[in-house]
């Protein structure tokens, strides 16, 4: 299936999302509450308390938000393929996503356009999809999967197509582009980071330009597992 697919139908993306509160203590005293209960199995087997792995909050739709939304397309220019990479990113969550939202909408909102993202099926589409109903905001086509049959899903995922069907196989982008040879430049920083770099920095756009480069990992990946030549540095735009 994968050498059937048009690329140029296919947006690929990257989110990065911290919690939602700055501080454990900044949380209202009820979400303490149900935070304390969504981690109760982390905290014993881990011998922590709730305020400890607070800074996990940002991986769960409930307690966390999406700070910038990375996106890029392969396009044809005088015959030659280039790749454009633009980013949705505000403190205002739902400015951001509402964008994000846009995009899909007015550009890939056919049965021919497909989503792109490493872990994105378990991650990035329903952290986004979530956190649109939370921000009272209508759902895409491309996120609004709800009574779908699985082969009317447009999603694609970069680990799944990794796996060949084995369920227990976490594979992580930083290893498959190494092993692949694609050249990842060294970041300043990683995943784990990202909410200190946010709250405590306050610099965005650093994990702007973090978010980027892992889009453009994901469409190089894709391009391995077809057997093509990578996109040439001079061949990416990057946009806004």
């Amino acid at each position: 299936m994968i050498y059937q697919l048009n690329k140029f139908n296919i947006l690929f993306l990257d989110i990065e999302t911290v919690p939602a509160y700055q501080a454990y203590s900044s949380m209202p005293d009820k979400l303490k509450e149900l935070w304390a209960k969504k981690m109760a199995y982390s905290i014993e087997k881990e011998n922590l308390d709730a305020e400890e792995i607070y800074n996990r909050a940002g991986i769960y739709a409930e307690f966390g938000k999406i700070i910038c939304i990375s996106v890029g397309f392969f396009y044809s220019k005088s015959g030659k393929t280039k790749f454009r990479i633009k980013s949705f990113y505000n403190d205002q969550e739902k400015d951001l996503i509402s964008e994000f939202n846009g995009l899909l909408k007015q550009s890939f909102n056919s049965n021919n356009h497909y989503l792109c993202g490493h872990n994105g099926k378990e991650f990035d589409f329903p952290y986004i999809a979530r956190r649109s109903l939370l921000n009272g905001l209508k759902l895409p086509a491309l996120l609004d999967i709800a009574g779908s049959k699985p082969w009317e899903i447009k999603h694609l995922d970069t680990m799944e197509l990794w796996k060949f069907g084995d369920y227990k196989h976490y594979t992580s982008l930083a290893l498959l582009t190494e092993i692949f040879n694609i050249p990842s430049p060294k970041d300043d920083i990683d995943g784990s980071e990202v909410g200190r770099v946010y709250w405590e920095e306050k610099n965005i756009k650093r994990i702007v330009e973090y978010c980027q480069k892992d889009v453009l990992a994901v469409a190089q990946l894709f391009l391995r597992y077809r057997g093509e030549d990578l996109i040439e540095m001079d061949d990416i735009e990057i946009i806004g």
